[in-house]
């Protein structure tokens, strides 16, 4: 099985077979955090993935210019929940670049509500239909566009 990971609060969690079949999707499970700000709830995320192996394959996410420290900070912690919670179920970790995911999609230069077309598309039956679901979208493109050795770190195995 091959779990793609998209680890933003409003990011995904999609599980795809061996076979690059759909299994299923998740929006990333949330709660209320400190103050007015949402985080990633671990222990509903341990649920959606617990029993499942295989990989994940997350993308590996940084800072960009411009972007607030609050956010920034909220980000950070998000990714730690997703990495902590499967380095506590012993699932292996591959990082993936977001250049190599969308180079092997074929989505670099478009614009972003292209990838839930094409996961339209590769996937009919995958709740997709609404503007929202663009982490859905991502996190299955994760998941099957994953595989490039040259852009990808394994965290553990």
């Amino acid at each position: 099985m091959k779990i793609g990971i998209d680890p933003g609060i409003s990011g995904a969690i999609a599980k795809l077979n061996d076979n690059n079949s759909f299994i299923e999707v998740y929006d990333m499970p949330v709660m209320q955090g400190t103050g007015k700000r949402q985080q990633v709830n671990a222990a509903e995320l341990v649920r959606i993935i617990r029993h499942d192996g295989g990989v994940a394959y997350v993308e590996r996410v940084s800072s960009f210019p411009g972007q607030g420290v609050a956010s920034m900070f909220s980000f950070g912690t998000s990714y730690g929940i997703v990495l902590g919670v499967l380095a506590a179920l012993q699932i292996p970790i591959v990082l993936v670049t977001p250049q190599s995911w969308k180079k092997r999609a074929g989505l670099t230069g478009r614009e972003k509500d292209y990838c839930r077309t094409l996961m339209q598309q590769r996937f009919p039956n995958a709740e997709l239909g609404l503007k929202k679901h663009i982490g859905r979208a991502d996190a299955l493109a994760i998941a099957l566009y994953s595989g490039n050795k040259s852009a990808e770190q394994t965290l553990c195995s």
